[in-house]
């Protein structure tokens, strides 16, 4: 179902943006689960980019794609994705952010609001005319609380005629659902003046 949680809903909007053949990037790539879905729709003449700032986390990865039959058509890339432009060079249709800590790993290893502003920033630089940018926030621990205050500052100042930014949340739900973010390139322009 749909509705069923925050990051299904990015990843059903991130195959709206995706086909075979496209480019791809997750800047966060945790245990690589939305690797392997952005490898998944881009199919075997596509490209995917996916960065993390931990070893243990390029590792979980790079198995993953590797028990899926996928491995070949991603790079994966240990760094921090505040250097997204030093990592990799767009255009890219889909970009997908996934922050906080890493799953089953020390949770005192999380990501910065700073450093996630800068990499949104380069990201929609790379993003190619009507791509879309996911960022899913977790904030049920004191930093993420903090990186979703400074998002929620941050992408409302957007130029609306460059960029137009969607907020999808729960409000009934116990235990600090995460929250989506969606930013959609408009098909005119790309992104260049934010």
């Amino acid at each position: 179902m749909l509705l069923s949680s925050s990051l299904k809903f990015s990843h059903e909007l991130l195959g709206r943006a995706l086909g075979p053949g496209d480019r791809a990037l997750d800047a966060t790539a945790g245990n690589g689960k939305d690797t392997l879905f952005l490898a998944q729709q881009v199919g075997p003449e596509g490209k995917v980019v996916s960065i993390d700032i931990q070893q243990e986390a390029v590792e979980k990865t790079q198995k993953l794609l590797q028990e899926e039959k996928v491995r070949d058509r991603v790079e994966v890339i240990q760094g921090d994705h505040g250097y997204l432009d030093d990592l990799t060079r767009g255009p890219f249709q889909a970009i997908a952010f996934n922050l906080g800590y890493l799953p089953g790993s020390n949770h005192e290893i999380v990501t910065d609001p700073e450093t996630t502003i800068k990499a949104i920033r380069k990201a929609l630089e790379m993003l190619a005319p009507g791509g879309i940018i996911t960022v899913v926030a977790y904030h049920g621990h004191p930093e993420g609380k903090a990186e979703l205050a400074t998002l929620e500052k941050f992408l409302p100042t957007l130029n609306q005629e460059k960029v137009a930014v969607l907020q999808y949340r729960f409000i009934n739900q116990a235990n600090n659902p995460p929250i989506l973010f969606a930013l959609a390139a408009q098909e005119a322009d790309d992104c260049p003046d934010l």
